[in-house]
This record gives structure tokens, C-alpha cells and sequence, in this order.
């Protein structure tokens, strides 16, 4: 048996153990074409069907087969990707933290974007669901609101989560959902937006302009969705930070914005770091909706066969590191890249892929 089927029999085992009703040929189709991009880290089809060890088909033949598995209409990303999400939000709240979740949008070929709401796990963020749409432009809430529907119906129970989004999802129907869902929330806001007090109407930049750094309580927009405001602006930087907020509006809550800077990384990691997203050439959203869906679940063993890789085999600088909290703690290098590394090294041994987050961050 080859390294890529080693990788794949391991990766088809956890799914069965995850969907033990999907089929078995979805499955370790799915799981062949994983492995495989784990290797190749490569959306060119013809790349992908260059490497899976099926010796006895032609290469048009196995690059029939990708095109059928990526068309498949009975493959679900949001039902795959439920147990996986869940395991890592039960994780998350088991150990006592707050949930951080991210939502953004990216471009991932000439004709399509990618909204995804993310989770942050060991200072990186990892997908949990997605919509991909043919445009050029911004995707909107209809979309949004999809792929949020799909987080929040795998959330443990009674955790509240805080979501961190850019200045396109600053918007009062996001507010207003995170308030219907009892989430709470750190938005950035965009400031010509109008800000209803007291009677009242100004913008947010006016405010600002005045000093009125903290609101509370005010309507944003004709909607008049309710919302607390903080405002910062550090020496050097451009423009200031308007932070929409569900708490008590404080400095430190702003500052909690910057913990969304995760999901750009990993956007990076599906892309040119990583798996060459822009270069698939796929027509067809729901095609490229099931080839994110390869790549997530990719991402997932790269980053965890990576925090394992750091727990087994750390670095001497990684070593003699004070505990978690020192400012002297040296950054880690990317579980990603560490992971790819480690996985790819495995393929030309008899090596086992560890179980997924074997090694879970402190």
C-alpha cells in the first residue's frame, strides 16, 4: 500500500466513525481526493488526478471520476462538515474559553467569492461552514445568513460566542441576528453610517470627530438596531477602529476586534500558502462549494497532524519557552505549514497520520 493510501484509509475511517450513514463510495472517494491534496497541494484538477494511486484507470479516466465526485449532488459540505465542527466547538467550550468566530469573504476564482464563518483554535482560525457565489462583488446577508444558520445549529447548547467581522458585515441585519441568536458581537463599522440618541441624528465619523468615543445604546441607521459603540484610533494608523459591540463599551472590547486578523491566515492557507484555490478554473459554484469542502477538511488534518508535529518534536526554542501568557513567548511556527510538512515527509514511510487534534492547544 502507498503512502497516499495509507493517508487516505486513515482519513476514510474518521469519516465513517464521524457519518457512519454516508456511503461508502462518497467516502473514500472523498477521503482519496483529501490525501491527495495533501500531497499535490494543488485546485488543478488535472494535478489532482495526476496523483491518486489508481494505477489501472487512465489519467482522463481519474479525472472523470474528481469532475463526478465534485458534481455530486448528494454530497453535503454542511452535513460533512457538522461533526467536524461540533467536535472543535465542544472542544472549545469544554475547556472553558469563549468561543471567537469570524466571518469574511474571499475571492476564490475570476467569477466566484467564498463567504466563511471561521473559529479560532490555537491563535489560527478553521472553518466551520461557507457559501460560494458567482460574483465579482460583496456577497450578502441572504448568504451570510446561511452559512451562519449552519454554525449556530452545531454551537453547544448554552454557549454564547462572540462574532468578529470587517466593515462588510457591519450591517444592522448581522447585529440584529447576533441579537436574535443571543450571540454576542464585534463588528466593525463603516463611518458614514447613521447613528440615531436622544432624538437625535449624526454619523459615527462625527462622532468621533467630537470625541464621543464610547456609545451606548444608540439606533444604527434608518433600522435603528440597537447596538454599544467603542471607538480607537492608534498613532500611525490611517483611520480609527469603530467597533460595533453587544457589551459595555470599552477600549479593551475594541481592541478584541484584532482577534479576527485569524481568518486572513487561513484564507492565505486555502490560497497561494496553501492549496491554490484561485487556480481550480471551476464554472460551477456548487462544484467549487464541494472542492472548499476537500480543502477544510485538508486544512483540518494539516493543522492538526501540525499541533501534534509541535507536541512531539518541538523546537529548542519551543522547548525552553515560559508558560502560556509571558510577552517573552517566541511566536510558533505555522501548524499549517508544519503539518504539510510532516504529513508529506510521512508519505515516503510507513507512518501512521495521528488521529485528529491528538494534540489539542493549551
Amino acid at each position: 500500500m502507498g503512502g497516499i493510501e495509507r493517508l487516505a484509509g486513515a482519513i476514510s475511517s474518521d469519516l465513517k466513525g464521524r457519518l457512519p450513514g454516508q456511503r461508502k463510495t462518497q467516502r473514500e472517494k472523498l477521503a482519496l481526493l483529501v490525501a491527495t491534496m495533501l500531497d499535490v497541494r494543488s485546485a488543478n484538477l488535472m494535478d489532482l488526478a495526476a496523483s491518486p494511486p489508481r494505477s489501472s484507470e487512465r489519467l482522463d479516466m481519474r479525472y472523470q471520476w474528481i469532475k463526478r465526485l465534485l458534481a455530486n449532488d448528494l454530497v453535503d459540505s454542511d452535513a460533512v462538515m457538522a461533526p467536524f465542527a461540533r467536535d472543535l466547538l465542544d472542544r472549545l467550550a469544554t475547556a472553558g474559553r469563549t468561543i471567537v468566530l469570524m466571518i469574511d469573504q474571499t475571492q476564490a476564482t475570476e467569477r466566484h467569492q467564498v463567504v466563511m464563518v471561521a473559529v479560532r483554535v490555537g491563535g489560527r482560525a478553521l472553518p466551520l461552514a461557507w457559501r460560494v457565489k458567482q460574483t465579482r462583488g460583496a456577497i450578502g446577508f441572504a448568504e451570510q445568513r446561511l452559512a451562519l444558520d449552519a454554525v449556530a445549529g452545531v454551537l453547544p447548547a448554552g454557549v454564547r460566542p462572540v462574532l468578529m467581522g470587517d466593515r462588510f458585515y457591519g450591517s444592522p441585519e448581522l447585529i440584529a441576528w447576533c441579537r436574535g441568536q443571543g450571540w454576542d458581537w464585534r463588528l466593525r463599522l463603516k463611518q458614514d453610517l447613521l447613528v440615531f440618541e436622544d432624538g437625535g441624528e449624526t454619523t459615527l465619523a462625527e462622532c468621533f470627530r467630537r470625541g464621543e468615543h464610547r456609545l451606548t445604546g444608540i439606533g444604527l441607521t434608518e433600522k435603528r438596531v440597537l447596538t454599544n459603540v467603542a471607538m480607537v484610533h492608534e498613532p500611525g494608523h490611517p483611520e480609527p477602529w469603530i467597533i460595533a459591540l453587544s457589551e459595555a463599551p470599552t477600549t479593551h472590547r475594541a481592541f478584541d476586534y484584532g482577534l479576527r486578523w485569524g481568518i486572513e491566515a487561513m484564507f492565505s492557507d486555502f490560497k497561494t500558502r496553501g492549496f491554490g484555490l484561485e487556480d481550480s478554473h471551476i464554472r460551477l459554484p456548487e462544484r467549487l462549494d464541494h472542492l472548499v469542502l476537500v480543502m477544510a477538511l485538508a486544512l483540518y488534518w494539516a493543522v492538526s497532524t501540525g499541533m501534534w508535529d509541535a507536541a512531539d518534536r518541538p523546537t529548542p526554542a519551543e522547548k525552553n519557552s515560559p508558560p502560556t501568557g509571558h510577552a517573552a513567548t517566541p511566536e510558533p511556527s505555522p501548524h499549517f505549514t508544519r503539518g504539510i510538512r510532516r504529513i508529506q515527509t510521512g508519505l515516503q514511510r510507513s507512518w501512521t497520520l495521528p488521529p485528529l487534534w491528538i494534540a489539542w492547544p493549551n
